[in-house]
């Protein structure tokens, strides 16, 4: 049996988010915006993040792998890697996250990466949209072969996320995880019609004083996502994207 990997100290990502919706309405955006990447199984962290508690900065099991506020945290990322027939000893699986600010919290994506060192084998992309639904995407290649920046994971979109989009198309995933930045692409093409979002960023040792930094730099955290969305929302309606209201969400967690 291999070792098992060392526990790893938090990172922070300040990095940004863009937006770009192609097709007959046209609308973009480019946000900073602060993610954390944890590894669920160290308990080393600066003192003003904390992992199934109260404080400035923090992540909460229940709020990942499964319903959103019914989540279980890593044993059930490590079902779905599981049951799709990836190795897991020897992997360290960490969760890439937007973490709450205070109480609140609202990922509109997470993703949890399995790592074999600094090779990514798989990921789960979990999905949630505003209406309290959640669906995940697992991504990985045949034999989960390793996931280089050159390389692309398709699915189909079966999930609602904007009330502006159909539930049509396909997910364009592109996964560029190194040890001193991330880069990730997502590109959903129907027709003319499509969106491309992205997140980049360097990642540096999560501390106090980085904490400290994006609460004044990007004050109320996870609040200041959730308006930012209903801004751009707004947008889109006054330029005339129809409106769809929010169909049942698929009955499996993962696809």
């Amino acid at each position: 049996m291999s070792d098992s990997p060392a526990p790893l100290w938090p990172d922070h990502i300040a990095g940004h988010t863009s937006h770009a919706r192609r097709g007959g309405i046209r609308n973009a955006f480019r946000y900073g915006v602060d993610y954390v990447l944890i590894d669920p199984l160290s308990e080393a962290r600066p003192g003003l993040f904390s992992r199934n508690g109260f404080n400035l900065s923090s992540v909460n099991d229940r709020n990942h792998g499964g319903a959103p506020g019914a989540g279980r945290g890593l044993p059930w990322a490590q079902e779905v890697f599981a049951g799709a027939g990836l190795e897991l000893d020897g992997l360290q699986i960490l969760l890439l996250t937007q973490p709450g600010f205070l109480w609140y919290t609202f990922n509109p994506v997470s993703f949890w990466l399995a790592m074999e060192g600094d090779t990514l084998r798989a990921v789960i992309a979990e999905v949630s949209n505003t209406f309290g639904d959640r669906h995940s995407y697992l991504c990985h290649l045949d034999g989960f072969a390793p996931i280089t920046a050159g390389d692309e994971i398709t699915a189909s979109k079966i999930f609602h996320v904007s009330p502006f989009q159909q539930i049509a198309g396909d997910y364009r995933f592109h996964y560029d995880i190194r040890p001193d930045r991330i880069a990730i692409r997502i590109a959903l093409e129907h027709g003319a019609e499509g969106v491309i979002a992205t997140l980049t960023g360097r990642r540096r040792q999560l501390s106090n004083g980085s904490i400290l930094r994006a609460a004044l730099r990007r004050p109320f955290g996870a609040f200041r996502t959730i308006a930012l969305i209903h801004w751009q929302a707004l947008k889109l309606k006054l330029k005339g994207a129809p409106y769809r209201s929010r169909p049942l969400p698929p009955k499996q967690e993962v696809s």
